[in-house]
């Protein structure tokens, strides 16, 4: 197939442009770089010895997404492409919502007007907000979202529902990620954040590398077994697996169908930042500070309808991903 990947130049995107290729797919990728980098792709070519064709623009630019779609005839658009911090997403909201909503929805006019109606979207845990129950189902109410960020991905998704009831051509599969976290063990690509890391992984590795002083831990009175948010982290190649098995659900013209993509499993901040240490030998230093505006207690998913019905269930452990998370890091002190 060919595929279209938005954002594929990213964390999550360049492991699964990775699989792709692997899988023998053809591989286009827009990306704007502004938080990622040419040079991930160019160490994907590295390790399968197979590349993508890299346009280097925004999808707020509806001349280059016309561009792409008449050059191009695309089997399925994967869509990473946005604005991904919760934190800055509260401090600028007009921004979160111009670049998710209208992006998506200029991407989502070149491809009807060229009729490739095959979409797979990047979604989120954030749309149950803070959830019912737990571990949480497809079937768990879309909740109140705690942040803009968490509404940019439910307000897609309702778009992307209401589109596929309109016009039955439509293919669409949500992907609604838990905590991405890891890297290729190769350790040649991996999360890159510009800055200060706004995840907490990479915060983790940064401080064990000593490009940061200690970590902060935002909030220890949560209803959690510690009392810090507990989270269900999923290795990024599990997740890029994910991508490539919602493809097979595609070729079916399955219609609207919608998965959550998680290990089932919560994991507190400081169990995570003790099965690192474990994994590493190394110690991270931390600190406790207040919560974080918008985040929740617990979060964690049930992904069985994924293996039900995509054949498809994580395969890495939390040591697994800290494991890949400090080779990464360590092999690339400064990223890319």
């Amino acid at each position: 197939m060919k595929i279209l990947v938005t954002g594929g130049a990213g964390y999550i995107g360049s492991h699964t442009v990775l699989q792709l290729l692997r899988e023998g797919h053809d591989v286009v990728v827009l990306d704007n770089l502004s938080n990622s980098s040419r040079e991930s792709l160019d160490r994907v070519r590295e390790l399968c010895g197979r590349e993508a064709v890299l346009y280097v623009g925004d999808i707020l630019d509806r001349d280059i997404l016309e561009r792409i779609c008449t050059e191009h005839v695309f089997d399925c658009c994967i869509h990473f492409a946005g604005l991904k911090a919760v934190g800055e997403s509260v401090a600028k909201p007009w921004e979160y919502y111009n670049n998710n909503i209208t992006g998506t929805l200029n991407l989502l006019a070149a491809l009807r007007d060229h009729n490739m109606k095959n979409f797979i979207f990047s979604s989120s845990a954030t749309v149950y907000g803070d959830p019912e129950v737990v571990p949480i189902t497809e079937e768990c109410p879309k909740g109140v979202c705690t942040n803009p960020y968490g509404w940019t991905k439910s307000m897609i998704e309702q778009i992307l529902m209401d589109m596929a009831y309109a016009d039955r051509e439509w293919n669409i599969v949500i992907l609604r990620y838990f905590n991405p976290i890891g890297a290729d063990p190769s350790g040649r690509i991996g999360e890159n954040p510009k800055g200060i890391p706004n995840n907490l992984m990479p915060y983790v590795t940064q401080v064990a590398v000593g490009k940061l002083p200690k970590l902060g831990v935002f909030g220890n009175d949560y209803d959690t077994v510690d009392g810090t948010g507990v989270r269900d982290y999923i290795h990024v190649s599990d997740l890029a697996d994910g991508h490539i098995k919602a493809l097979s659900k595609i070729t079916e013209n399955a219609g609207l169908c919608v998965y959550n993509l998680g290990t089932g499993n919560g994991v507190s901040v400081l169990e995570l930042v003790k099965s690192f240490e474990k994994a590493n030998n190394i110690k991270i230093p931390y600190e406790i500070k207040d919560r974080r505006p918008g985040d929740i207690a617990t979060c964690y998913a049930d992904a069985s309808k994924a293996k039900r019905e995509l054949g498809w269930e994580a395969k890495h452990d939390i040591v697994d991903m800290c494991r890949d998370s400090w080779n990464w890091q360590s092999n690339n002190p400064e990223g890319y």
